[in-house]
């Protein structure tokens, strides 16, 4: 089974998180994209006004709930700690997944060989598929998918379509809720005052 992984805080979940899953599913064949909810992020601290686990974790679900392919997957959360990728990848390794492409944006593979834990490892777990952030990032993708499949020998699927930029940091800001996130999390975010709302 083909399986995309997509990890983040999803403080809050929004449909540019949905556009990179559905555009990597579509593009690669993948059976289901795991959304893996981040316990704590190890490059950044969560914001003050901050959704607890399970309030990100029903956000999520809310998220996917009309998508059959894509799963909320609190492994990260149940392992408590910060939340490396290469544990998680090796946690689903073990529970027999070995198709995993693991789906990440413009920063993420950017960074990727200077921030991240082990990346020859996680190069060797799974499959990086790269969504762009922004139509005009694609000449550092390459130059960088280049130098990674040369020092890494990692394997890099470059996933083109349109970019759907939104940031969670400008959603919890007062950015465009109802215009970037589904009704159904809109409303939830609201009911709970979440981020001020």
């Amino acid at each position: 089974m083909k399986t995309g992984v997509l990890g983040g805080t999803f403080n809050p979940p929004h449909l540019g998180h949905l556009h990179a899953a559905r555009l990597a599913k579509d593009a690669l064949g993948l059976d289901r994209v795991l959304f893996i909810p981040t316990n704590i992020p190890p490059h950044k601290s969560l914001p003050a006004n901050t959704a607890t686990a399970d309030e990100r974790c029903e956000m999520v679900r809310r998220l996917i709930a009309d998508e059959d392919w894509a799963f909320l997957d609190t492994l990260e959360l149940a392992r408590g700690g910060a939340s490396y990728t290469v544990d998680t990848l090796r946690a689903l390794r073990a529970r027999g997944e070995d198709d995993l492409y693991l789906i990440v944006g413009t920063d993420m593979l950017l960074s990727f060989d200077r921030l991240w834990r082990a990346p020859e490892e996680i190069a060797r777990l799974a499959t990086l598929a790269v969504c762009a952030r922004a139509a005009d990032d694609w000449a550092q993708i390459e130059r960088k998918a280049a130098q990674l499949r040369s020092t890494l020998r990692a394997r890099i699927a470059l996933i083109r379509g349109a970019s759907l930029t939104v940031s969670s940091t400008e959603l919890r800001q007062g950015g465009a809720l109802r215009r970037f996130t589904p009704p159904a999390v809109a409303a939830y975010i609201e009911q709970k005052h979440l981020y001020g709302f």
